[in-house]
């Protein structure tokens, strides 16, 4: 999951289409030295000459903490000076009017194909999370929910892999809306979604339900190893400010949460209603903590309660 927020991804996108095509123009213009046998740009016999390019400022200056943490983005870095060295090397021949070694260029000319490959995957990563993010909290948005539960599911029934989801609501959201405004609503929106997400690990996913209310996926884990993962996400949230008034005023939030194991013997809509109960018995109880699904409770007075004074727009 690229965790990025999605203003933030598309200036990131948008650079590395530059840097890409920025590369693309130094390896015309190597070929063309080569070709032509014209004179190098001195730059490229540097040692360093693969952070001083386009593409080299992009990849050591620019690019996103987040990318710089992932593995492929270890890669692209190492094939880049990698194809920088060998351009050295090729060069050298040239300006040395020596023949340039047929392995070296094949090298090279491999080398640069990995390169492209890699960086064609990443900008792909890149577009696929901008077009599944909410753009105002930057979590998935809730189109991806049943493709990704049901995979989710495959996998649990495939004995691969076990998760559990959760659902999310914040406590007394409307109040902010109401007392001061929705500028404000929304800041504190993004705000609990980015808590939410760093409080996670980074192969778990956040989806947007709708409103204030959200949905987790926790993949690899038991039903008490998630109530642990949500019970930490919980009390961070309590703790952390995700606003401040017009009069300085600080805000502070709760959230209440329902969870549930992906269960094989359901379909993924089951699993999600059965999230939706465990939520509504966590309201029920006083709101501000994590109720686990149990088919004992989920069908009590309380329960019923709940149902019976939601909104129709919910059900």
């Amino acid at each position: 999951m690229i965790r990025i927020h999605p203003p933030d991804l598309q200036r990131m996108h948008d650079r590395l289409q530059a840097a890409i095509r920025g590369h693309a123009e130094w390896h015309r213009q190597l070929i063309r030295s080569l070709v032509c046998r014209l004179p190098p740009n001195p730059a490229d016999l540097q040692d360093d000459s693969h952070q001083c390019c386009g593409f080299g400022q992009w990849l050591y200056h620019e690019a996103h903490q987040d990318l710089r943490g992932r593995p492929e983005f270890e890669s692209i870095e190492a094939e880049h000076r990698r194809l920088h060295d060998l351009a050295a090397t090729l060069l050298r021949a040239l300006v040395d009017s020596q023949s340039v070694s047929v392995a070296s260029f094949d090298e090279f000319v491999a080398g640069s194909a990995r390169l492209r490959l890699q960086l064609d995957s990443l900008r792909h990563e890149m577009a696929v999370a901008l077009r599944s993010r909410d753009v105002l909290t930057g979590t998935y948005r809730r189109v991806e929910i049943l493709p990704t539960l049901r995979e989710a599911r495959e996998l649990a029934q495939r004995g691969i892999q076990h998760s559990c989801i959760a659902f999310m609501d914040l406590d007394h959201f409307k109040t902010v809306n109401d007392t001061y405004g929705h500028g404000l609503g929304d800041e504190v929106l993004a705000a609990a979604a980015k808590c939410v997400t760093d409080h996670l690990r980074r192969y778990d996913k956040v989806f947007r339900y709708g409103g204030d209310e959200f949905l987790l996926l926790l993949p690899g884990t038991t039903a008490e190893e998630s109530w642990q993962l949500v019970e930490r996400i919980r009390t961070g949230l309590a703790r952390t400010q995700l606003g401040r008034a017009g009069s300085g005023q600080p805000i502070y939030l709760t959230a209440s949460f329902g969870l549930t194991p992906v269960a094989t013997d359901f379909e993924a809509e089951e699993c999600i209603a059965r999230a939706d109960k465990a939520l509504l018995l966590a309201k029920a109880a006083g709101r501000n903590r994590t109720v686990c699904w149990d088919p004992a409770t989920s069908t009590g007075t309380i329960l019923e309660r709940e149902l019976s004074a939601r909104p129709a727009s919910r059900d």
